[in-house]
C-alpha cells in the first residue's frame, strides 16, 4: 500500500495536491479525522485499494499532534508512507482568501461559544497547531507558485506520472451547431462533398466508397496533414496544462460523409501515440451509431 498524507496551512494549496494524486490514480480522501486514519487505511486496503492520499488539516483540533504516531504505526505495517506539508506566507495566504472568499476553517471553529478572529490571528493560529508537524516529511512553500508548478512537484515527490490525456475527435453537422464541449473545431464545408455523389449518397465516412473518393483530393489530404500537425505541435502544450480531455471536434454540413472520415483518420493516425475516443453525432442521430 502506497499512502501519501497531505497536510499543512489551510490556503497552501492541499485541494491541488489531493485533486492530482486522485487524477493519477490514488483513493483520496479529503479532510479525514485523525483518529479515523488507521481504520480508514485498513478498509480501504481490504477493498483492494493499493495507492491511497488522504488530506488532514487543522480541522482535526488538538489531535493533529497524534498524527505523527499514526504515520509511524503505518509503516510499521509495511505501508510505504510519504508526507508532504504545504505551508505559504501570510501575505499569500490572506490575499488567496480574499480572492476566494472562503472563511478560514479556525475562524469558524472559533466562533463556537467564543469570540471570532481575524483572518490573520485564524491564520496565526493554525500555524501554532501545525507546527509540530511541520518536520513530519517534506514541506513545500507553496508562495508565488504557479498551481502547474505544485502539481508537478507533488507527482515528483510522490513518484507518479501523470494520467494519460484522452484525445477526443468528433464529428458533428453546423446544422446542428457546433458543440458545446468542443476545444477546438474545425470546418470541412470548404471540402468536395460526396453527397452530391449518386453513388456516395447514402453512405457515411465510415464506409470504404466515402474514403476512397477523399482520399484522391488533394484538398482533403492538407486539410488532414494541416490539423494532425497542428496538434502534434501544440499537444504537449495542453498536457503541460494538466488537461485530462481535448476535444477536437470537426463539423461539416450534415456530419455525415466528410466530417466523420476527417475524424476517423486523425484518429487513425493518433492512436499510435495517443489514448484516442471517437465520437460521431451526426451518424447518432440517424441510428448508425457513435
Amino acid at each position: 500500500m502506497r499512502v501519501v498524507l497531505i497536510t499543512g496551512i489551510s490556503g497552501s494549496g492541499k485541494s491541488i495536491a489531493l485533486n492530482v494524486l486522485e487524477d493519477d490514480g490514488f483513493y483520496c480522501v479529503d479532510n479525514l479525522p485523525v483518529r479515523f486514519l488507521q481504520e480508514v487505511i485498513a478498509s480501504l486496503t481490504d477493498a483492494g485499494h493499493d495507492r491511497i492520499a488522504v488530506s488532514i488539516d487543522a480541522r482535526s483540533g488538538e489531535s493533529v499532534a497524534e498524527l505523527r504516531d499514526n504515520m509511524a504505526g503505518l509503516s510499521r505495517f509495511g505501508h510505504d508512507v510519504k508526507t508532504i506539508f504545504l505551508n505559504a506566507s501570510t501575505t499569500t495566504l490572506v490575499q488567496r482568501y480574499s480572492e476566494t472568499r472562503r472563511r478560514h476553517p479556525m475562524s469558524i471553529r472559533q466562533e463556537v461559544g467564543l469570540n471570532g478572529n481575524t483572518l490573520v490571528e485564524a491564520i496565526d493560529r493554525e500555524r501554532e497547531m501545525m507546527s509540530v508537524l511541520e518536520d513530519l516529511g517534506l514541506s513545500l512553500d507553496t508562495t508565488d507558485l504557479h498551481p502547474n508548478v505544485l502539481r508537478q512537484w507533488v507527482r515528483d515527490v510522490v513518484g507518479t506520472e501523470r494520467a494519460p490525456l484522452t484525445l477526443l475527435f468528433e464529428s458533428f453537422a453546423y446544422k446542428q451547431g457546433v458543440p458545446l464541449d468542443a476545444d477546438l473545431a474545425f470546418d470541412a464545408r470548404c471540402l468536395p462533398n460526396p453527397y452530391y455523389s449518386a453513388d456516395l449518397r447514402a453512405l457515411s465516412g465510415l464506409d470504404a466508397p466515402v474514403g476512397a473518393y477523399l482520399q484522391q483530393i488533394p484538398s482533403v489530404m492538407r486539410f488532414i496533414d494541416h490539423i494532425g500537425n497542428f496538434l502534434h505541435s501544440w499537444l504537449p502544450f495542453y498536457i503541460q496544462e494538466n488537461r485530462s480531455y481535448l476535444t477536437v471536434a470537426i463539423g461539416c454540413t450534415g456530419g455525415q460523409h466528410r466530417s466523420v472520415w476527417c475524424v476517423e483518420e486523425l484518429a487513425r493516425r493518433f492512436r499510435r501515440t495517443e489514448h484516442v475516443l471517437v465520437r460521431h453525432r451526426g451518424l447518432a442521430r440517424r441510428g448508425h451509431g457513435g
